[in-house]
C-alpha cells in the first residue's frame, strides 16, 4: 500500500505517491492533475497538484521548460523534466503564494485574487 507523503496541506497542496500502488494512480481527485517530475527516467516521480497552480506564473516556467522538450506531442501524463527537489522548491513557493492571497470576512474564507 502507498504512503502519501503530505508536506502541504490538502486543499493547496501535493502529495507524492510511491511507485509500487500504480493502481491508486488513477484516482485523481476532481481539481487537480497528475504530473511527472524528473530529469532521468529513473528518477521521474509522479506528483498530483491542484489545477489552478496551472496558471501560476512559476509553474508555467515549468510547462515551458516541459514544451521546450517534449512539444506538446505528449500523451498521457504531463512530465516535467526538472529534478524533483527543484520541483518541491517551486510548489513550496506556490503554496505559500495562494496562502497569503488567503483573507477572512467575518467568519468566511475567501479567496483574494
Amino acid at each position: 500500500m502507498s504512503k502519501y507523503l503530505a508536506s502541504l496541506p490538502q486543499n493547496h497542496g501535493y502529495w507524492r505517491k510511491q511507485k509500487q500502488a500504480r493502481e491508486e494512480y488513477r484516482n485523481v481527485p476532481k481539481g487537480f492533475l497528475a504530473v511527472n517530475v524528473g530529469e532521468a527516467e529513473g528518477e521521474k516521480q509522479r506528483f498530483v497538484v491542484p489545477v489552478m497552480w496551472f496558471n501560476h506564473p512559476l509553474f508555467v516556467e515549468l510547462l515551458k521548460v516541459a514544451e521546450d522538450e517534449y512539444g506538446f506531442e505528449q500523451k498521457g501524463t504531463i512530465s516535467i523534466p526538472c529534478n524533483v527537489h527543484h520541483f518541491c522548491t517551486t510548489i513550496s513557493r506556490i503554496t505559500r503564494h495562494y496562502r497569503k492571497q488567503q483573507q477572512y470576512f467575518g467568519c468566511f474564507k475567501v479567496w483574494v485574487g
